[in-house]
Order: structure tokens, then C-alpha cells, then sequence
């Protein structure tokens, strides 16, 4: 991006918890302004939009409101996402919907509501994918489905905003964050699991952002030297 850090305008989706709090964090200390869109208010405080990412019209309204408030937005990054683990026959028809609502739905609509102002200002892009949009498990269709569907939709984007808007597919593994509190202990990791620190995945993010005009970051996989998802 051209313009200087401090006058960034970001949107982070899911920046109240987990990764995108972590990302939020880190794009706040560059002095840029970000705008969170959630269904919790983080607890850092700053700009931010309530949202249900599950309904398309919703989030791009969200963005809609985000763009009255600071005219512009020269960034988004999709952090947001969940997850229902189970066998296909056991997780309900509502559940398994949402998770590829929210993880690919969501994360389409809010660069859609976006896309002209990061047209406009050379903008850049980053969708948050998963190992398992990579390698697929059992128990996990609804997250699977979602996050290569989350891989196909930012490949074809970046061909379709090839020099005019950066795109990246940031690529994690397991972290330490609250994403597995939920599940029954069958689908948590064991307590010794060598997960990545959230931290340190966001700095994958302003790398990817911070790059000179010219340079841009296509793909980045980052996970714990103990992946066991990847490749």
C-alpha cells in the first residue's frame, strides 16, 4: 500500500478474540485505525461494528457503515471463523451451515463491500484460510468445505485483481487461542499440543501488508514446528 501506516484504515473481522484480536493489536501499534467487525465489541477498545457474519447483507452492510464513519479502507483482513466438529449425521443442518456461512460467506461479502475502496486506494487483501483448507479430516466437513472453499475464492480473486488490489491467503495452524473451548474433549487438542502462538501469526499479517508497492505476498503458511496438518 502507498500511503503511510498511520493513515491506514483496516477492517479486521473476527478482531475481537483469538487471531484477530492478536492482528488488531499488531495493526493498532503501526499506528494505522482499525475497524473491527464482530458480534462482541473487543476488549481493547477502538472503532468497531457489530455484526453477524453469517448473513452476507449484514456484513456488507457493516462495511457500508464502517466506510460512513472513515471514509475509506485501505485494508481488510478476515480473521473470523468457526467451527462445529462432528460426524456429518450428527451435526445439526443450522450448525453445519453457519460454519461455511460465517467462514466463506462472510469473508466474500465483507471484500465484496469493500472491494471499490480498496480499488480506489491500491488496497490490499488478506483471507484468513486453514491447514484443513489444505488436508482434509474426518468430523470436520463443515470447516473443511469452508476453508478450501476460502483457498479457491482468494486464487481466483487474486487472478481477478491481478495490479489492481494485493491479495494474500495467510495460511495457520493450530493456535493458542479460545477456538477449541467449546468442543467436547475429543476434539480438543491434548494439553502438550505445540500450537502457534497467535502473536507471532499476526506478525505473518504485517508482513504481508507492510510490503513496498511492487512487492506483494501471494501465500503464506504458518503454523507450529509440530503441524501435524500440514502438508
Amino acid at each position: 500500500m502507498e500511503a503511510e501506516p498511520s493513515l491506514w484504515n483496516v477492517i479486521v473481522t473476527g478482531g475481537s478474540s483469538g487471531l484477530g484480536a492478536a492482528v488488531a493489536e499488531r495493526i493498532t501499534a503501526l499506528g494505522a485505525t482499525v475497524i473491527v467487525l464482530d458480534r462482541q465489541a473487543p476488549t481493547h477498545g477502538g472503532p468497531y461494528v457489530e455484526v453477524d457474519l453469517a448473513v452476507s447483507a449484514d456484513a456488507e452492510r457493516a462495511v457500508t457503515r464502517a466506510l460512513a464513519d472513515h471514509r475509506t479502507i485501505d485494508a481488510v483482513v478476515t480473521c473470523a471463523g468457526i467451527d462445529v466438529p462432528g460426524r456429518l449425521d450428527d451435526v445439526s443442518t443450522e450448525d453445519w451451515d453457519r460454519v461455511v456461512a460465517v467462514n466463506l460467506f462472510g469473508t466474500a461479502a465483507v471484500i465484496r463491500g469493500a472491494l471499490p475502496c480498496l480499488r480506489d486506494r491500491r488496497g490490499r487483501i488478506i483471507t484468513v484460510c486453514s491447514t484443513l483448507g489444505h488436508n482434509a479430516v474426518s468430523d470436520g466437513t463443515a470447516y473443511c468445505a469452508s476453508k478450501f472453499g476460502v483457498v479457491g475464492f482468494t486464487r481466483a480473486l487474486m487472478a481477478e485483481l491481478r495490479d489492481e488490489v494485493g491479495v494474500t491467503l495467510l495460511t495457520p495452524g493450530g493456535m493458542h487461542t479460545r477456538f477449541f473451548d467449546d468442543r467436547t474433549e475429543q476434539y480438543k487438542p491434548p494439553a502438550d499440543a505445540r500450537l502457534a502462538d497467535p502473536t507471532q501469526v499476526a506478525d505473518a499479517v504485517i508482513f504481508a501488508l507492510t510490503r513496498p508497492d511492487g512487492v506483494e505476498v501471494k501465500e503464506l503458511v504458518i503454523t507450529g514446528p509440530a503441524e501435524g496438518t500440514w502438508p
